[in-house]
């Protein structure tokens, strides 16, 4: 596989999943939900 087509691949993955990131926080907004992350490697909630 060409450099060209590793960073073509790379670039429709990281689309493909900015697209689910934005699609998983639009059902949270709408179902009132919370996202749960890891920060300061501890587990929080926070309302999107």
């Amino acid at each position: 596989m060409t450099k060209e087509a590793k960073d073509e691949r790379r670039n429709k993955i990281l689309k493909g999943l900015e697209q689910a990131y934005e699609k998983m926080l639009d059902f949270k907004r709408k179902s009132n939900s919370e996202i749960v992350i890891i920060r300061e490697n501890k587990i929080v909630k926070i309302k999107p």
